[in-house]
């Protein structure tokens, strides 16, 4: 079973840099993105009929947003914690037979740390979210979590500590999800593995010099440690300042 993420900062505008031949290539079983910024009717995407899509648009229009395609039916699909809660569309959960989808876009707590009160707030409460449903089934979290945890995952922790994504506080929140009971897949593998990065700025050359952050996840939880069979960080492909990441699992039935 393979599952990939990839938040692709506008899908319309991905669309136009090879979104469609990537997606296609993957033949994933599900396919989540973040960020589409668009709402209803405004893109035809030609993702085949074996595919069923969910939406979650933001209220506000070009902003955040969140999408699956997925080849199996869900059960269920809930937008947002608690029905018509995120006006920000960034929540979109599909519960399956055996698990738990999240796809989610974590809010940035801005150059500034003007958001990060708001920020922390919101991690508590996903945090309780996920709890919730993985005492009922497991749960696969997968999305832009807006955090590099640790120095190793982004090329300048230094010069970065006490920045948006890089803050004592932000680290701490995905520490404490992960202490319980929540795995980090691509670390799980390759714990040491070092200039492996899922998102760099647009800034001229830094993509080329590969100076970035690995801020996408795919989280399991325990109950599902036996079942991983490996995780990729994609960062070959382009059209995005993020790339993908994929998670190949056994299949849950």
């Amino acid at each position: 079973m393979k599952l990939v993420s990839w938040n692709v900062n506008g899908l319309r505008a991905c669309v136009t840099k090879g979104f469609l031949d990537y997606f296609n290539e993957m033949d994933a079983d599900i396919f989540c993105v973040q960020e589409t910024k668009l709402q209803e009717g405004q893109i035809e995407l030609a993702h085949g009929d074996h595919y069923i899509p969910f939406w979650n648009y933001a209220v506000k229009k070009g902003y955040s947003g969140t999408a699956v395609f997925t080849k199996r039916k869900p059960l269920s699909v809930r937008y947002g914690i608690e029905e018509d809660e995120e006006p920000e569309g960034r929540i979109l959960t599909l519960e399956f037979e055996a698990f738990y989808l999240v796809n989610v876009y974590t809010p940035n707590s801005k150059r500034d740390l003007a958001r990060l009160d708001y920020r922390l707030e919101w991690e508590d409460r996903f945090r309780d979210y996920l709890l919730m449903l993985d005492s009922k089934k497991p749960v696969i979290v997968c999305g832009d979590l807006n955090v590099a945890h640790a120095e190793i995952d982004l090329k300048n922790p230094k010069s970065n500590l006490g920045n948006s994504g890089f803050t004592l506080e932000e680290r701490g929140k995905m520490t404490d999800l992960l202490a319980s009971g929540f795995i980090d897949s691509f670390r799980h593998f390759y714990p040491d593995r070092a200039d492996v990065y899922t998102w760099w700025s647009y800034m001229a050359k830094v993509r080329e010099r590969n100076i970035g952050w690995r801020i996408d996840y795919f989280l399991v939880s325990e109950q599902l440690k036996g079942k991983l069979v490996d995780a990729h960080i994609h960062d070959h492909v382009h059209g995005s300042d993020h790339c993908p990441v994929v998670l190949e699992i056994s299949d849950l039935t």
